[in-house]
């Protein structure tokens, strides 16, 4: 999702060097339309939007 605008950051958390390397790797990496277009149809961004953690305003009540 971050082809869809600069508000879109990432941030990995990682223990080892290893994995951090990794990441940093990640960002040089160019996805066609093509690719977007599959991972769009595998994972529709409607799947995956919403809160982090649910309202907890109303729990209890």
């Amino acid at each position: 999702m971050q082809h869809r605008g600069d508000d879109v950051v990432p941030i990995p958390g990682t223990k080892r060097i290893k994995y951090l390397e990794e990441n940093v790797a990640a960002a040089s990496l160019a996805l066609s339309s093509d690719d977007l277009a599959a991972i769009e149809a595998a994972v529709p961004a409607s799947a995956v939007a919403g809160d982090r953690y649910p309202d907890m305003s109303t729990v209890g009540r």
